[in-house]
């Protein structure tokens, strides 16, 4: 698997990549990914099938300059920023392999991730849902998935030093919750890890034997789709 270690400098390009990522590995790139970044400002990112009106305190997100965006992966809303690191895998799609269906590789990557975290932290960690981790019942991890015939995107964020009370201010409690939240507010739902970036980058990277680098990357697709697609007000709010 290859590896990136990539950032960029606004929320649309880096939503963007992603989608980029698996478009040119299902179209020719013919690569297993394993990308890292980390937010350098505030944003709020809908999931592919969220009402934004049911999930965003929208006036509070303009009055704070907290821009919207919207991905092309389904699961929930999710405020990014400083203090927050997001993990891309782009993996190939195989009837051989655990990752044939959406059950499948979701138990596959959890999984994984679980061990890794359970091993660096040297402490019990759980999957709760479908594709959160937590400690005590308390969220680090939200994970989402997108498949398309050869390869699928599958990414999340996990919480090392992020500023919980704001998403108290940005967020609205999710229209559809997994049962172990038990409608408690996002503060008392989430946790941060308190871990260094680098440590979490190295677990990804054993875990997934991502030992060579990426040595180039589809950069006019990235920008195009983040010119066209994620920064149009038309795509964040296809579902108001």
């Amino acid at each position: 698997m290859k590896y990136l270690d990539l950032s960029f400098p606004t929320p649309a390009l880096n939503v963007a990549c992603d989608e980029a990522l698996l478009d040119w590995s299902e179209e020719g790139g013919d690569c297993e990914i394993l990308r890292v970044w980390e937010p350098n400002q505030h944003f709020v990112v809908l999931g592919y099938a969220n009402q934004a009106s049911l999930e965003v305190k929208r006036d509070r997100c303009r009055e704070m300059h907290i821009p919207i965006l919207r991905r092309c992966s389904g699961g929930g809303t999710v405020l990014q920023g400083p203090g927050c690191l997001n993990y891309t895998l782009i993996l190939r799609v195989d009837a051989s392999r655990p990752v044939s269906t959406i059950a499948e590789a979701n138990a596959h990557i959890m999984g994984a991730h679980q061990r890794a975290l359970a091993s660096l932290l040297n402490k019990e960690v759980a999957i709760e849902g479908h594709t959160d981790l937590a400690i005590g019942g308390r969220k680090f991890s939200g994970n989402a998935q997108r498949r398309k015939r050869r390869f699928l995107l599958f990414h999340g964020s996990f919480l090392l030093d992020f500023d919980l009370s704001l998403i108290e201010h940005a967020l609205l409690l999710p229209s559809k919750q997994p049962v172990y939240r038990r409608n408690r507010s996002h503060l008392e739902f989430l946790m941060n890890l308190k871990l260094p970036a680098d440590a979490i980058k190295r677990a990804l990277r054993s875990a997934w034997s991502a030992n060579e680098t990426l040595d180039r990357t589809p950069t006019a697709l990235i920008e195009q789709m983040a010119k066209e697609k994620y920064s149009q007000v038309e795509w964040t709010f296809r579902f108001p």
